[in-house]
């Protein structure tokens, strides 16, 4: 898994965010696990390191949900990022956060993903939001043990290892990970979708990512793909993404009832956006593959993340988590 911490080589002088997170979900059952580990840095301010743990359980309704922002920060050489007891890196995963306590190992049969189709893109200042997946789809084992005695055991669980850096959030996002479909156990989808503001205006949704399909890779979006089509909400939404020659995947994306976690986050210029995340999400794909004739659908119960981030204020009916950010 290729990736490397930004964070250390910021100037004083400038604002930046960073995170490496993970998230994995139970073959057999709605129960899934997603740890950040982020960095946030005001301009001419010091660097602060935050720990996420949020666990979820369709069959509970909402997450357990804990966060932990300290100065212990560093980007040690056995590990992407540290925070206190807590560190992600190339193959494990280990730490603490409000009572809970992890030790994973990862292994990543898909090599890195960059979400962003030109190099370039990762070096200049726009995009604002740079983000790859070190592993789009990664394989867990081991324990992560809760506050309430109960301690779960990965075996096999599969997920992701994701990565994203910049200087200001976009102004809406969409994030989507689907694993677990039931047509075929090594699929995967990985894509990102945003909208930024540009002179005061609200620019049309971008999709960037990446489809995993019987051992070929399939990239989704980008700045001149056309066709995209875009209907969301904090209860699921409805995508369809267009790709090259004629690729298209639809994706039907439905939240269980009171199963997501609300986050705030904050930008370096102090502006706050609110999150509501769901990794046990129901996700269905439509996916016509050039010159491969009806689509095939892929179907997966609750291996769904997903992700859609907006303004602070906004009214979405997810309840915020009461820890700040920044």
């Amino acid at each position: 898994m290729q990736a490397e911490a930004v964070f250390p080589a910021t100037p004083k002088k400038a604002g930046m965010y960073e995170s490496f997170y993970l998230r994995a979900v139970a073959p057999g059952e709605p129960v899934g696990v997603w740890v950040r580990c982020t960095v946030h840095k005001r301009p001419d301010e010091r660097a602060r390191g935050s720990v996420w743990c949020t666990v979820f359980d369709a069959r509970k309704g909402r997450p357990w949900m804990h966060k932990l922002t300290s100065e212990g920060l560093s980007a040690p050489s056995d590990a992407w990022i540290a925070i206190d007891d807590s560190r992600l890196g190339d193959g494990y995963a280990e730490g603490k956060c409000g009572g809970a306590r992890w030790s994973l190992r990862i292994k990543a049969p898909e090599p890195e993903l960059r979400h962003l189709p030109s190099g370039w893109m990762y070096r200049a200042r726009l995009p604002r939001t740079k983000l790859t997946s070190p592993s789009p789809s990664a394989i867990f084992d081991g324990t992560f043990a809760l506050p309430d005695g109960r301690t779960l055991e990965l075996d096999g669980w599969r997920g992701m290892v994701g990565h994203n850096w910049g200087a200001e959030h976009a102004e809406r996002w969409i994030w989507l990970h689907g694993v677990g479909f039931a047509e075929e156990e090594s699929a995967w989808l990985d894509v990102a979708l945003g909208r930024i503001k540009v002179a005061g205006r609200l620019t049309p949704w971008v999709a960037n990512g990446a489809l995993g399909l019987a051992g070929e890779r399939y990239r989704i979006g980008g700045l001149g793909a056309r066709g995209l089509r875009v209907q969301e909400s904090t209860e699921g939404c409805m995508l369809s993404m267009p790709g090259p020659k004629g690729l298209r995947v639809e994706a039907h994306v439905r939240v269980p009832s009171a199963s997501s976690a609300g986050w705030r986050y904050a930008d370096p210029d102090g502006g706050e956006h609110e999150v509501a995340n769901c990794s046990v999400a129901r996700v269905e794909l439509d996916v016509a593959l050039p010159g491969a004739g009806a689509p095939r659908r892929l179907t997966s119960e609750h291996g769904g993340a997903y992700e859609l981030g907006m303004r602070a204020g906004e009214a979405h009916g997810v309840e915020i988590a009461p820890f700040g950010d920044g």
